[in-house]
């Protein structure tokens, strides 16, 4: 959610309501959020600066469950800006576009070898993910809503490998624990978690431990297998947070009352699902291997015990299985799509990511209350 975090460090548009969208005012807003990339916060984009932004709902406020499920996103959006930027300045492309970094060239190349565009990918994953917490914030001011801002909670320490910038972090990038069912969750035929379904890890290590998924320092460059598995621990790690995305959305969208935010919810979902089909693709490309240093392994996923359709790596659309009930044949769709608790599931999904460690119980009490915000939202409830 934010790779433009070094900038909004210093401003951040995101937690100011200053990103109003409108055809009049996108370039000088483009501009003003990549200088709010190269900066370090929020505060860069400036307090209101869209708030004469001509919508044609702009009459009308939002009502208090429609706000909370534009905020609770808008968060989501600035902490994932804020992991992905840090991706990019060690393993991405550093331009005017998404700067703050120098780049490690042995991380590129360790990346590279899940895809030879793996730095390209990186940059524009997070260049998405800055436009997506700025737009939200923007359109809350527009509707008379309340931004997001997260500056308070820049705390967190950043990598010292060649390349990084030294500033706070919102996110935590060194100490993961990662899930990775979802790759037999979208290779089943059978099960869906709406269902109340569970799914079999694709990297049990990574889901057995805490691992960095950058360099800590230049100390974690060497050996060659070390570091790779660090790279294999991104790729993995790109898939995890982008497939949560790709089931916030539409879990959220379900309880909107205004057909705008609506609209808003169902247009930035479906980005997250190209991001996750992307990532998912290039997961399965990460070399088997064992960590000399950690005994951290990465199997054949195409070998015994794995292997057949639940693991086959070039199966990366998703299976046709069951949804809303089992009576109805199967169809091939975004899962979990349950509307129920979507916010809190998500914000636990996150925890239990190890994104989040280091960080302190006011940042977990404001999230959690953003959660609960959202998850109460009812659809048809147009209170003030």
């Amino acid at each position: 959610m934010s790779s433009k975090a070094s900038s909004r460090r210093s401003s951040d548009t995101r937690s100011h309501p200053s990103d109003r969208e409108s055809q009049s005012a996108v370039p000088r807003s483009l501009s003003s959020r990549r200088s709010f990339i190269a900066g370090a916060g929020a505060a860069a984009l400036g307090v209101g600066m869209f708030a004469d932004v001509p919508l044609a709902s702009a009459h009308r406020r939002l009502s208090k469950g429609d706000e909370a499920l534009l905020r609770f996103p808008a968060a989501l959006e600035t902490l994932e800006a804020d992991f992905w930027q840090q991706y990019n300045e060690l393993g991405g492309i550093q331009d005017s576009e998404v700067p703050g970094g120098t780049g490690n060239p042995a991380y590129t190349a360790a990346l590279s070898v899940l895809d030879s565009d793996m730095a390209q990918y990186v940059h524009d994953n997070t260049d998405d993910e800055i436009t997506h917490f700025t737009f939200l914030n923007a359109y809350l001011e527009a509707r008379g809503g309340e931004p997001v801002d997260l500056e308070r909670f820049r705390t967190l320490p950043s990598s010292t490998a060649t390349g990084a910038q030294q500033i706070p972090r919102l996110t935590n990038l060194m100490q993961l624990t990662v899930d990775t069912s979802w790759w037999t969750r979208y290779r089943s035929s059978t099960g869906n978690p709406d269902l109340g379904d569970t799914f079999p890890q694709a990297v049990p290590d990574l889901f057995a431990g805490e691992f960095p998924a950058i360099p800590r320092s230049d100390a974690d460059l060497t050996p060659a297998d070390h570091l790779q598995a660090i790279a294999n621990t991104a790729g993995f790690h790109f898939a995890t947070i982008e497939q949560g995305g790709n089931s916030l959305y539409p879990s959220l969208a379900q309880r909107a009352s205004d057909p705008e935010v609506l609209r808003v919810l169902l247009s930035i979902g479906p980005t997250e699902t190209m991001h996750f089909q992307t990532w998912s693709d290039k997961a399965g490309n990460a070399p088997p291997l064992t960590d000399p240093t950690n005994g951290l392994t990465f199997p054949d996923l195409n070998s015994p015990p794995f292997g057949g359709e639940e693991f086959q790596t070039n199966l990366i659309m998703p299976e046709p299985t069951f949804f809303l009930s089992r009576k109805f044949p199967p169809v091939s769709i975004i899962r979990p799509t349950e509307t129920e608790g979507a916010a809190a599931g998500a914000l636990a999904f996150l925890t239990a990511d190890g994104l989040f460690r280091g960080q302190s119980p006011g940042f977990f009490r404001f999230m959690a209350k953003l959660a609960r915000d959202a998850d109460a939202a009812r659809r048809g409830s147009f209170d003030g």
